[in-house]
């Protein structure tokens, strides 16, 4: 019996072990891509072509206004704004026109959309908002009213997407705790993982939040109809996009700050409608994604027990060991990518980056959970 027990152990932890040093390889990828673009000086210049860049809000989002605000400040120099809103009562709306009126040299529109039916409320706002284009739109961009997007995000996601050669260009989120609360620190920890599934290849997923794409190509791949009657934006143009056998390229300089301050019950809905989101339209990532964590929770937590209790502790204790290093030495690379990325919010995320580096495995006790 303690041979069998002997023979569990090894395989399960080994093949944790496996799929922990290949993360630990992607996250250092990710590293050294991120390093690259985000310190490379010399870049020649594109040419600006007219991008409208397509925003929908919905309440009052964390520093609403300076988010909205840095929209308006990009050096691109060909751009228009499309603010879209469920109703002109909507809270960010008087936001919207105070800001309008700021910058009267800014292109910059508010569209009302009106109740949604029988699709979620952002992609009925983001099916209005792409209706009726002006004729000299050549791409769309798209953004989130809760993330802070840098003067110079246009000129890097639409310079991405013309010198790739991908059908689409995307970034991504970090997130900037408000306080040290523990929902805030299991928010920036999931995070912050996630976001190394992204590097120099061209499979990636879409991120709402930060993306742009030719227009000949949004309408070539009849987008705007894809996204009828489904509930999610980024996930559903993901499925579409792969499907024509497209690229998705991301653009480390296009890692947007985005403020946090979650409560138990908001993360566990933000941690759950990542996952329903994921399994309707990308099962297979999905599934890639569950059998990953059910195997690494598994092989943790059985090799924690068994260094207690049972006659083989030595054995579970250095498999434990072993597991363990490989998540603190992911922690500290995604630490150091956090001062990369958004220098100027380093004190803002300190307790969040040892957070991360120490306590990967309640992190990924956390996504289990969401799964279920």
């Amino acid at each position: 019996m303690e041979g069998l027990l002997l023979a569990f152990v090894t395989v399960v932890a080994g093949a944790a072990s496996i799929l922990a040093l290949l993360l630990c390889a992607q996250t250092w990828e990710h590293r050294r891509f991120a390093r690259k673009r985000v310190t490379e000086t010399s870049r020649p210049r594109i040419p600006q072509v007219r991008v409208c860049v397509i925003v929908p809000c919905k309440g009052i989002d964390l520093d609403l206004a300076e988010n909205l605000r840095a929209l308006f400040v990009q050096r691109y120099d060909n751009y228009e704004l499309r603010f879209v809103v469920e109703s002109a009562e909507e809270p960010a709306a008087e936001t919207i026109a105070r800001l309008t009126e700021q910058f009267p040299d800014v292109d910059a529109r508010i569209l009302i959309a009106g109740i949604a039916r029988h699709t979620g409320q952002k992609v009925h706002n983001l099916r209005l908002a792409t209706r009726h284009l002006p004729p000299d739109i050549e791409v769309l961009a798209f953004a989130d009213s809760d993330a802070r997007a840098s003067s110079q995000w246009l000129v890097d996601l639409v310079e991405r997407l013309e010198r790739s050669g991908a059908g689409v260009a995307t970034g991504y989120r970090w997130f900037v705790p408000r306080s040290g609360s523990l929902p805030n620190l299991l928010a920036y920890a999931l995070n912050s993982s996630a976001a190394m599934y992204f590097g120099a290849r061209r499979r990636h997923p879409i991120w709402g939040g930060s993306w742009a794409i030719r227009r000949e190509t949004f309408e070539r791949l009849q987008l705007r109809e894809a996204w009828q009657g489904t509930l999610g934006d980024d996930v559903v143009a993901t499925r579409v996009v792969h499907a024509a056998g497209l690229g998705v390229a991301f653009e480390p300089r296009c890692m947007i700050a985005s403020p946090c301050d979650y409560s138990w019950s908001t993360l566990a809905d933000f941690v759950r409608r990542q996952y329903v989101l994921t399994r309707l339209y990308l099962p297979r990532w999905w599934l890639l994604i569950t059998l990953g964590q059910w195997l690494h929770n598994l092989a943790f937590w059985g090799a924690a027990l068994l260094s207690v209790v049972g006659p083989m502790r030595g054995v579970a204790a250095a498999w434990l060991a072993a597991i363990y290093s490989l998540h603190v030495g992911r922690g500290i690379v995604r630490a150091r990518l956090a001062e990369l990325y958004l220098p100027h919010h380093a004190a803002a995320f300190r307790a969040a980056r040892w957070f991360d580096v120490l306590a990967g495995p309640l992190v990924g006790l956390v996504h289990f959970v969401g799964m279920l």
